[in-house]
């Protein structure tokens, strides 16, 4: 089971959620535990992938959390360190490179496990200071010629949905390597991607955790290092499926409701149990901005008008339900436009050939009106590729000013708008495993129709409606005018140093 740094720098906001087990992400704030803390450690064997071939690696993860939390307790482990020990063997493709120093970005998946529910969390982005490399020629022996990375930083919380014991396990590693010169310049390459698994299947859990039914009488938590009752009769978790090549299975998008279709299908011979399971909002909202840019085509004036870029305020998470029963997930977040304090795109200026021969310009304005727009994400978790499509449904108002026909202008007054709201959906199609396509979290296309309803209000002194539903508005209800956004990477709010943050403006494409 191996995890590549480089397929995961960016994940889906999901979140993993099995059975009656949570895996919170670190964007949620949530209370420190009030149950007695353990200091944790546990040292496992890694086998890590070199240019050079496999190299051996020992691993201690050391935390600091309780020996026994309530059902749906929020647990934030604290004093996280990943120590990856390696042998002078290890080093030797980076004192090639004339490398004097080594850094290194951690990222851990742990498993979480309560009775038969499992749910992996990821430890990302635990940094490592630069430590010396051994000279050439010096300590040949290589255990006493290694270095100790000593990786450390914030890790997800985690929560436990039913009652009895709980385990907190490493599993997959994977490194970022940094390497420089003596002089602090950066080496060529300057990074090298390791990833690293288990070395055997000895199960090494880094804590053991009571978890008590929140309804129920307390009982005393054990001491640290007491044996856990029925912890011989826990589940063995599964294993990952191996992940596909890198690229968006071009059926993806078909797939979907087949996989789903499938998998309930399949419910009529087993027992839902407790499914879906929905997890309260306060779980796992959050809050973050993007900006998307794109072309909306309007078909009767044979052209495109530019839209954005518009700058959007996004409430992730607002609704968050798994079924682990259909094998599905599905999230709900909303957005709004924010243009100077309004809630509107940008204005833009098109220009248009009218009935095909005369050039006309105006100012359009695109004005979100009603509740705030809906991003519905609904995701298959029994493909390894975790195919995925999200549906983003605005209530939008269209108001036309500044029009020129001919370069004369025409006046249309201050409130020549489409006579009703009018419903814009657009779609993408992404997956997970190895993140391709469009993710809510790290942008992409989105494409889909919309219908131009008529207009009203244009015009001072003459009704000028007729002349803008006839040359813009769609036929009949036809949603027949094609629009394309290209939505950039969300700055989280929890995560205001990240890469994506502030959010950039993306390259709007046709």
């Amino acid at each position: 089971m191996t995890l590549d740094a480089r397929a995961a720098a960016r994940r889906p906001l999901h979140l993993a959620v099995g059975g009656a087990l949570v895996v919170a992400t670190a964007l949620i704030p949530s209370a420190e535990s009030v149950a007695a803390d353990q200091t944790s450690e546990v040292t496992i064997p890694y086998s890590c992938q070199f240019p050079s071939g496999a190299e051996k690696a020992d691993v201690t993860v050391k935390a600091v959390l309780p020996v026994s939390a309530r059902t749906e307790e929020t647990i934030r482990p604290g004093d996280v360190s990943v120590e990856v020990s390696l042998e002078r063997s290890a080093l030797t493709q980076f004192t090639a490179l004339e490398a004097s120093t080594l850094s290194a970005v951690a990222e851990l998946t742990v498993r979480n496990t309560v009775g038969e529910h499992t749910a992996d969390a990821s430890w990302q982005q635990l940094e490592a200071p630069a430590v010396p490399l051994p000279p050439e020629g010096e300590d040949e022996d290589e255990d006493e010629g290694g270095v100790v990375l000593a990786a450390t930083g914030d890790v997800p919380t985690v929560a436990f949905g039913s009652p009895g014991p709980a385990t907190i396990t490493p599993a997959a590693l994977s490194l970022t390597l940094a390497s420089f010169t003596e002089d602090g310049a950066p080496t060529t390459p300057p990074e090298l991607a390791v990833v690293c698994e288990r070395a055997d299947d000895e199960e090494r859990p880094l804590a053991r955790i009571t978890v008590r039914d929140s309804a129920g009488p307390a009982t005393p938590a054990p001491t640290p290092d007491a044996p856990v009752p029925g912890d011989d009769d826990a589940a063995e978790p599964p294993e990952k499926p191996a992940r596909p090549a890198p690229g968006l299975d071009p059926d993806a998008h078909r797939k979907i409701d087949d996989l789903t279709e499938a998998r309930l299908e399949a419910l009529d011979d087993e027992d839902p149990g407790s499914c879906p399971i929905e997890i309260p909002p306060e779980w796992v909202m959050t809050t973050a901005e993007t900006y998307a840019a794109g072309y909306a085509n309007a078909v009767k004036l044979d052209g495109a008008a530019a839209l954005g870029p518009a700058f959007m305020k996004v409430v992730l998470n607002k609704r968050y339900i798994n079924d682990s029963c259909a094998s599905t997930v599905d999230v709900t977040s909303e957005v709004e436009f924010d243009y100077e304090g309004k809630r509107q795109l940008p204005p833009t200026k098109a220009t248009f050939l009218s009935y095909g021969f005369m050039p006309t310009t105006a100012t359009m304005v695109l004005e979100q009106v009603g509740p705030p727009a809906v991003v519905q994400t609904h995701t298959v978790t029994n493909t390894p590729t975790y195919p995925e499509e999200s549906t983003v449904t605005a209530q939008l108002s269209m108001r036309l000013y500044d029009v020129k026909v001919n370069g004369v202008p025409l006046d249309v007054g201050p409130n020549c708008r489409t006579e009703r709201p009018f419903e814009q959906v657009l779609k993408g199609y992404g997956q997970s495993y190895p993140p391709a396509g469009y993710l809510v979290a790290t942008g992409g296309n989105l494409t889909g129709y919309a219908h131009i309803p008529p207009f009203k209000g244009c015009g001072v002194g003459e009704n000028l409606d007729p002349l803008f539903t006839s040359a813009i508005s769609s036929v009949g209800k036809k949603a027949d005018n094609y629009t394309k956004m290209t939505q950039a990477p969300l700055c989280v709010a929890t995560n205001p140093d990240g890469p994506d943050c502030p959010p950039k403006v993306p390259k709007p494409e046709r």
